[in-house]
């Protein structure tokens, strides 16, 4: 019996050694440990954490939670990417000749579904409001102000304006805005499709200035956003995008030429939804 007893109370004593050791841990983890670890995950954590986010379905027009990491890779440089054969900045030409809308009168602007300067065309497709704010990475995150972006993206057909067939004499799906004195900046477009070979995606350049922009040699940070699939399979179901629902089937981030290596500066957060339309925030971190 003495043998047995002293077996039970060692058992006991080891229980309770143990379960003190994890209460350690917990606390430990809701002290910062769990944050260390999710701000050291890179670009397939924050990528994971939104595919959980939006893996439920719809997030609505009134949510206001976030879907990325952008807080734990707001002091990061955001990648620099091609700016594609399509960009419009006056690097390349298009059938007419060096194709440059930053040189037209009325690119300044923040609503960009229509054309300018003499052309008509208007985009349609999901209602996308686009809010980006840029950040100096060598200064603790602080805002940019007075510096510009110019973002450009395809139609809902997978179209860019002055250089696709059909839509060479528009100029819709461009546009400049000059960062705030909180570095933002906001868009008015409509949601890109998705055309074969590219996961969907937007194009944008940093410019020192506004000043600046009219040529794209003066630019700083060339570099795309995309969209979580969530958000891709529900904007594919509205009107317009049957092609794109195709395209996407056919692609993935894994397999894209540009965010195979990673998302998580690139995946916007996003609320809304196809019916009323889209919001979507990205923090864009240069070294200024």
């Amino acid at each position: 019996m003495d043998m047995h007893s002293n077996q039970l109370e060692n058992d006991l004593k080891t229980l309770m050694q143990t379960a003190a050791s994890r209460r350690k841990m917990l606390r430990w983890l809701s002290a910062g440990g769990a944050i260390t670890l999710l701000g050291c995950g890179g670009s397939d954590a924050s990528t994971a954490s939104t595919s959980a986010a939006t893996s439920s379905g719809t997030t609505t027009s009134t949510t206001t939670g976030t879907t990325t990491g952008a807080s734990s890779a707001s002091c990061n440089i955001i990648p620099e990417e091609t700016a594609g054969p399509y960009p419009g900045d006056g690097s390349n030409s298009n059938a007419g000749g060096i194709a440059n809308v930053l040189t037209l009168s009325g690119i300044v602007r923040s609503d960009i579904r229509s054309s300018i300067a003499g052309a008509s065309g208007v985009a349609a497709g999901v209602p996308l409001t686009i809010k980006l704010q840029l950040v100096n990475t060598k200064s603790s995150c602080a805002s940019l102000a007075g510096y510009a972006i110019y973002l450009w993206h395809c139609d809902r057909d997978g179209n860019y304006s002055m250089y696709s067939a059909g839509v060479t004499a528009e100029n819709y799906l461009r546009g400049v805005q000059e960062t705030d004195s909180n570095g933002n900046v906001s868009f008015t477009t409509i949601f890109p499709g998705c055309y074969d070979g590219r996961m969907p995606h937007v194009h944008f350049e940093v410019y020192p200035s506004l000043t600046k922009t009219s040529s794209a040699i003066n630019k700083v940070r060339t570099s795309q956003f995309t969209f979580p699939m969530a958000t891709l399979n529900e904007a594919y179901q509205a009107t317009g995008y049957t092609n794109s629902v195709r395209n996407l089937s056919r692609i993935s981030y894994a397999t894209d030429n540009v965010f195979s290596d990673g998302t998580g500066l690139q995946m916007v957060s996003v609320t809304g939804n196809a019916s009323m339309g889209y919001v979507v925030t990205l923090t864009v971190g240069i070294s200024a």
